[in-house]
């Protein structure tokens, strides 16, 4: 059933639908990271690799990772995903917030926060964020979430990612 309010609907999704999510990633780094990124990290060979990941993880048995999206009658345009940590020597939470992507032009219609709440809910978590995001900071401590003073740089490029932590 599609949400009356904001248009879409949450569910997990099905194998086949690996490709929906990879565009959706793609879309939504490009415009929030166009300016800070190359190219490569959402051109054709991104999103091919970015598909075949999510191919792999839509095949795992559905414990290892939380995974939903966001559907409206147009198709997914939105998604999240979280488990174990990864990317960290000494994770602070056992919960990581892994993905969190709405397109563009659903921001403010409340898939974000349906799906943080998929994944996360009320648990403690951490997650990784682009220092220049400002929008996705407003989301996160609206959501309870606090720098704790760890950073990183994304391999490859200049991209800084601050810890958030609740």
């Amino acid at each position: 059933m599609i949400d009356a309010v904001g248009g879409f609907r949450v569910r997990v999704p099905a194998p086949d639908e690996a490709e929906a999510i990879a565009r959706v990633r793609n879309i939504t780094w490009r415009a929030t990271y166009g300016h800070l990124l190359p190219a490569a990290f959402y051109d054709h060979h991104a999103f091919e690799q970015n598909a075949a990941l999510w191919r792999s993880i839509l095949r795992r048995p559905p414990q290892t990772l939380r995974v939903r999206v966001a559907e409206t009658e147009g198709g997914i345009v939105g998604f999240a995903s979280a488990g174990d940590p990864i990317g960290d020597d000494v994770p602070v939470r056992a919960l990581q917030l892994h993905t969190l992507y709405v397109l563009p032009e659903h921001h403010g219609c409340g898939a974000g926060q349906a799906l943080f709440d998929a994944v996360v809910g009320a648990e403690p978590a951490q997650l990784w964020v682009a220092e220049d995001n400002p929008r996705a900071h407003t989301f996160y401590r609206r959501n309870g979430f606090r720098p704790d003073g760890a950073e990183m740089v994304l391999p490859g490029t200049t991209l800084v990612e601050v810890r958030l932590v609740r």
